[in-house]
């Protein structure tokens, strides 16, 4: 079972049909949408200051969400996927982003509408991401903008992760 704790009197909120993994840690001041994935060995800390996360959003095996006390919140729209081990710290994700395995998006960053951070990359602070943008390296930059075809693999792996859950919960 998913360890979801209380912390400095704010105790996580989840909204319908949200999915968390046995080993999935959400604490304090976080607020989840509808239709929300939490995979294994994922950490969600609203410790410091809040985590407000939309409807249909995935976030992947071992990603870490944080923010800064006193400083920074972490904002997470709709029908955003954070893959694998990525680190979101402290900064607003528009919708309909694709946030790559291993990608780190440090604090008062923004990731447009639309946006792909490919794998590894690093978003440093107060990095702006124009919409419809993708961004790779180290630090990243804009590489190009996402087509049609990237547009159709944010929307299919947002939708996708609700339904991998149903393959873990069908028999309880």
């Amino acid at each position: 079972m998913a360890i979801i704790k209380s912390v400095r009197g704010y105790t996580p909120q989840f909204g319908n049909k949200c999915f968390l993994a046995d080993n999935a840690v959400v604490v304090g001041d976080v607020v989840m949408g509808e239709n929300c994935t939490v995979w294994f060995n994922a950490v969600v800390r609203g410790d410091v200051n809040s985590i407000i996360i939309g409807d249909n959003t995935n976030i992947q095996d071992g990603v870490v969400i944080h923010c800064t006390y006193q400083k920074t919140k972490t904002i997470i729209g709709n029908n955003v996927s954070i893959a694998h081990n990525a680190i979101v710290h402290g900064c607003t994700v528009e919708d309909n982003v694709l946030i790559g395995m291993g990608a780190i998006i440090m604090d008062e960053a923004v990731i447009g509408t639309g946006s792909v951070i490919a794998a590894g990359a690093i978003i440093l602070p107060k990095t702006q991401v124009e919409p419809g943008s993708i961004y790779a390296g180290i630090p990243a930059k804009k590489v190009k903008e996402a087509g049609e075809e990237m547009k159709a693999v944010i929307q299919r792996t947002a939708r996708n992760y609700p339904m991998y859950a149903t393959w873990f919960t069908e028999n309880e």
